[in-house]
């Protein structure tokens, strides 16, 4: 029997280690996952932190896949990958990574568990999440809120860089 395609974003981010090439390995690894193909990806922007300004500008971007990963099946492939990338123990909220995955929207589904949400919360108030969206999915409609570009255009793009 064979499985449903189903489209999932994922969002990149770093400002750890040499952001920009962290940032493209792994892409490079995502495009590599079981049961799924990466289908586009956007620039890459620079951004400022969002939580404590003491830190390094993060580099973000994001991937459209499609997948035949069950929701909790991909992100914990997405968990997986920032371990093997070497990701710590986050001490600090929003604080400084090597790498941060987060599933961002999986087709039409909505979850709200303690310990995933569906769509990432983050969506639809963060530039730095909806501007790499935009690039490669502005018709996108995020479950709940509308679409990326109608988002995007909400928030604004202060503080973003795009830088390739």
């Amino acid at each position: 029997m064979s499985q449903l395609w189903v489209p999932a974003y994922v969002a990149i981010g770093s400002n750890l280690d040499g952001p920009v090439s962290q940032v493209q390995s792994a892409m490079r690894q995502l495009a590599s996952f079981n049961r799924s193909r990466l289908i586009s990806q956007s620039r890459l922007y620079r951004s400022l932190p969002l939580g404590p300004q003491d830190q390094p500008e993060f580099v973000n971007a994001a991937v459209a896949m499609l997948t035949q990963l069950a929701p909790r099946e991909l992100l914990n492939e997405l968990k997986q990958l920032e371990l093997s990338m070497g990701r710590a123990a986050t001490t600090v909220r929003w604080g400084p990574r090597r790498i941060d995955l987060d599933l961002l929207v999986y087709g039409g589904l909505r979850i709200d568990e303690p310990d995933f949400t569906l769509p990432h919360p983050g969506v639809p108030d963060r530039n730095f999440v909806l501007y790499p969206l935009l690039d490669i999915a502005p018709t996108l409609t995020v479950p709940g809120h509308g679409s990326v570009a109608m988002l995007a255009a909400r928030v604004g793009a202060a503080g973003l860089v795009p830088i390739t």
